[in-house]
């Protein structure tokens, strides 16, 4: 029999009913969080080859739906290349929703640095999302606002910065995005407010359909309000200083 060198008291072996009652459990957490972790990997590798057929905002519509019974409108949805998109409609989002999408890696610290100046102030919080970061929410999350899909967001983000090229995630990005009630993407975009493909957008229809970006079920591109004329205006002006992509 072994002793304690300090107490000299018989050293006690943990018994083995006491090991098994907490094997399964932490073999089950640690296998759960290899899931949580390599998942979201995954499924970026998977997309950089892939197109997607729908995305998980849509899923959990028609989902909520079926749970509330109300009416559900089918989404209008339909993939399109990069270089099937109009060059006018790339630059228009880059210019209203992420300037400096080439140069960062997926976050834009300077604009963080003045959501938190403005946090700080009190005054209206500006949008800090960069392309990557709404590219993560409009493809694999669901549509609920927390501090955990904020930090899922970012392990997405990572993920996709590392794996996809800056077009791909643009291309990702304006395939997925919401631009109304049950229309998702460019393509959906262009038909259903210009009555056009996604490659026929001109300069103005391109700044209007990413200047209501931020708020697309409240704003409008066919009967645009001053606000909207005005961050077209801008949008417009912007756009010859964005990178062709």
């Amino acid at each position: 029999m072994k002793y304690n060198a300090h107490t000299a008291k018989p050293l006690t072996k943990m018994h083995p009913s006491i090991l098994s009652k907490y094997r399964t459990p932490l073999k089950t957490l640690i296998f759960a969080l290899f899931l949580l972790l390599t998942t979201p990997v995954l499924q970026v590798l998977m997309f950089k080859f892939i197109n997607p057929s729908f995305t998980i905002p849509m899923i959990w519509e028609w989902c909520e739906k079926k749970v509330t019974r109300e009416d559900y409108l089918e989404f209008s949805y339909e993939w399109r290349d990069i270089d099937q998109i109009s060059s006018h409609l790339r630059k228009a989002v880059l210019a209203a929703e992420d300037q400096r999408f080439a140069s960062h890696n997926g976050f834009d610290f300077i604009e963080l640095k003045k959501a938190f100046a403005d946090i700080k102030s009190g005054k209206k919080v500006r949008g800090a999302s960069t392309i990557t970061m709404q590219a993560a929410r409009s493809l694999f999350l669901v549509p609920w606002r927390s501090i955990v899909r904020k930090g899922i967001e970012a392990y997405y983000t990572v993920f996709m910065e590392i794996f996809w090229s800056k077009e791909r995630i643009l291309e990702i990005y304006l395939n997925t995005v919401d631009w109304g009630i049950a229309t998702v993407g460019a393509h959906a975009a262009a038909e259903k407010y210009f009555s056009c493909s996604a490659k026929d957008l001109t300069k103005a229809q391109a700044a209007l359909l990413a200047a209501i970006l931020p708020s697309p079920h409240t704003w409008s591109p066919t009967n645009p309000d001053s606000y909207v004329r005005s961050r077209q205006k801008r949008i417009m002006k912007d756009m010859r200083l964005m990178p062709s992509l």
